[in-house]
Protein backbone atom coordinates (compact mmCIF):
# COMPACT_ATOMS: atom_id res chain seq x y z
CA UNK A 1 0.00 0.00 0.00
CA UNK A 2 1.26 3.44 -1.12
CA UNK A 3 0.69 6.25 1.33
CA UNK A 4 0.41 9.13 -0.60
CA UNK A 5 0.55 12.17 1.44
CA UNK A 6 -1.93 14.53 1.80
CA UNK A 7 -1.05 17.57 0.52
CA UNK A 8 -0.08 20.15 3.07
CA UNK A 9 -2.89 23.00 4.32
CA UNK A 10 -1.87 26.10 3.52
CA UNK A 11 -3.10 28.61 5.79
CA UNK A 12 -6.08 31.41 5.03
CA UNK A 13 -4.51 33.57 2.36
CA UNK A 14 -4.27 36.65 4.86
CA UNK A 15 -3.05 40.04 4.07
CA UNK A 16 0.46 40.66 4.43
CA UNK A 17 0.29 43.43 7.50
CA UNK A 18 3.21 44.58 7.06
CA UNK A 19 3.91 45.29 3.42
CA UNK A 20 0.58 47.13 3.65
CA UNK A 21 1.97 49.37 6.52
CA UNK A 22 4.77 50.22 4.11
CA UNK A 23 3.00 51.18 1.42
CA UNK A 24 0.98 53.14 3.46
CA UNK A 25 3.23 55.16 5.06
CA UNK A 26 5.64 55.39 1.27
CA UNK A 27 2.00 56.62 0.39
CA UNK A 28 1.93 59.11 3.32
CA UNK A 29 5.44 59.91 2.65
CA UNK A 30 4.58 61.03 -1.13
CA UNK A 31 1.52 62.83 -0.51
CA UNK A 32 3.59 65.02 2.51
CA UNK A 33 6.24 65.67 0.13
CA UNK A 34 3.74 66.22 -2.77
CA UNK A 35 1.65 68.33 -1.04
CA UNK A 36 4.94 70.84 0.23
CA UNK A 37 6.68 71.23 -3.04
CA UNK A 38 3.09 72.04 -4.78
CA UNK A 39 2.81 74.98 -1.45
CA UNK A 40 5.95 76.18 -2.29
CA UNK A 41 5.49 76.03 -6.06
CA UNK A 42 2.27 77.99 -6.26
CA UNK A 43 1.60 79.39 -2.96
CA UNK A 44 4.96 80.64 -1.75
CA UNK A 45 5.35 83.97 -0.29
CA UNK A 46 6.42 86.74 -2.43
CA UNK A 47 9.94 87.63 -1.17
CA UNK A 48 10.36 91.31 0.93
CA UNK A 49 10.82 93.85 -1.52
CA UNK A 50 14.15 96.11 -0.43
CA UNK A 51 14.26 99.55 0.13
CA UNK A 52 13.27 101.61 -2.49
CA UNK A 53 16.56 102.64 -4.83
CA UNK A 54 16.60 106.58 -5.71
CA UNK A 55 16.01 108.49 -8.66
CA UNK A 56 16.25 111.59 -10.09
CA UNK A 57 15.35 114.42 -8.18
CA UNK A 58 12.28 116.30 -9.79
CA UNK A 59 12.28 120.45 -8.90
CA UNK A 60 8.85 122.11 -8.70
CA UNK A 61 7.94 125.45 -9.62
CA UNK A 62 8.00 127.77 -6.40
CA UNK A 63 4.33 128.50 -5.08
CA UNK A 64 3.57 131.38 -2.39
CA UNK A 65 1.20 130.00 0.42
CA UNK A 66 -0.86 132.64 2.12
CA UNK A 67 -0.06 132.83 6.00
CA UNK A 68 -1.88 133.83 9.50
CA UNK A 69 -1.99 137.92 9.60
CA UNK A 70 -1.29 139.11 5.84
CA UNK A 71 2.19 137.05 5.70
CA UNK A 72 2.98 134.53 2.98
CA UNK A 73 5.81 131.56 2.22
CA UNK A 74 7.52 131.12 -0.80
CA UNK A 75 7.90 127.88 -0.87
CA UNK A 76 9.95 125.70 -3.08
CA UNK A 77 9.88 121.64 -3.73
CA UNK A 78 11.79 119.09 -4.85
CA UNK A 79 10.79 115.54 -4.93
CA UNK A 80 12.76 112.74 -4.52
CA UNK A 81 11.58 109.81 -7.15
CA UNK A 82 12.18 106.09 -6.97
CA UNK A 83 14.21 104.15 -9.77
CA UNK A 84 10.42 102.20 -10.10
CA UNK A 85 8.39 105.76 -10.11
CA UNK A 86 10.58 106.54 -13.44
CA UNK A 87 10.38 102.85 -15.24
CA UNK A 88 6.35 102.68 -14.41
CA UNK A 89 6.42 104.44 -17.95
CA UNK A 90 3.95 107.00 -16.42
CA UNK A 91 5.18 109.32 -18.63
CA UNK A 92 6.06 113.07 -17.44
CA UNK A 93 5.62 112.58 -13.38
CA UNK A 94 2.87 115.19 -12.57
CA UNK A 95 4.13 117.44 -9.32
CA UNK A 96 0.40 118.74 -8.71
CA UNK A 97 -0.59 116.55 -5.86
CA UNK A 98 3.00 117.95 -3.81
CA UNK A 99 2.40 121.23 -4.09
CA UNK A 100 -1.37 120.89 -3.44
CA UNK A 101 -0.64 118.80 -0.07
CA UNK A 102 1.87 121.57 0.51
CA UNK A 103 -0.66 124.26 0.13
CA UNK A 104 -3.08 122.15 2.70
CA UNK A 105 -0.33 121.67 5.22
CA UNK A 106 1.51 125.35 5.44
CA UNK A 107 -1.80 127.54 4.62
CA UNK A 108 -3.12 130.20 7.57
CA UNK A 109 0.23 128.94 9.64
CA UNK A 110 1.70 131.58 11.66
CA UNK A 111 5.18 133.24 10.68
CA UNK A 112 6.35 132.63 14.24
CA UNK A 113 5.47 128.87 14.17
CA UNK A 114 7.42 128.51 10.63
CA UNK A 115 10.71 130.06 12.56
CA UNK A 116 10.59 127.33 15.34
CA UNK A 117 13.79 124.91 14.82
CA UNK A 118 11.46 121.51 15.02
CA UNK A 119 8.88 123.07 13.49
CA UNK A 120 9.76 122.65 9.66
CA UNK A 121 10.95 119.33 10.77
CA UNK A 122 7.45 118.60 11.59
CA UNK A 123 5.86 120.10 8.38
CA UNK A 124 7.89 118.18 6.12
CA UNK A 125 7.92 114.96 7.73
CA UNK A 126 3.98 115.36 8.11
CA UNK A 127 4.10 116.38 3.95
CA UNK A 128 6.22 113.13 3.33
CA UNK A 129 3.41 110.94 4.76
CA UNK A 130 0.54 112.84 2.64
CA UNK A 131 2.96 112.35 -0.50
CA UNK A 132 3.76 108.62 0.58
CA UNK A 133 -0.33 108.34 0.17
CA UNK A 134 -0.84 110.40 -2.86
CA UNK A 135 2.09 108.61 -4.92
CA UNK A 136 1.57 105.15 -4.10
CA UNK A 137 5.49 105.02 -2.87
CA UNK A 138 6.72 106.51 -5.89
CA UNK A 139 8.68 109.53 -3.82
CA UNK A 140 10.79 109.02 -1.69
CA UNK A 141 12.02 112.55 0.19
CA UNK A 142 10.83 115.93 -0.36
CA UNK A 143 13.47 118.47 -0.08
CA UNK A 144 12.84 122.18 0.37
CA UNK A 145 14.56 124.31 -2.02
CA UNK A 146 12.65 127.53 -1.10
CA UNK A 147 11.43 128.40 2.33
CA UNK A 148 10.94 132.28 2.28
CA UNK A 149 8.35 133.89 4.71
CA UNK A 150 7.39 137.67 4.76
Amino acid sequence: MTVTAAPPEEKASAPPTKSKKKLMIIAVVVLLLGGGGGYWFFLKPAPEPGPPEPGTVLPLEPIQINLAEGHYLRLGLSLQLTVAAEEGGHGEFDGSKALDAAIEIFSGRDVAELAKGGERAKLKKELMHELEEDYHGDVMDVYFTEFVTE
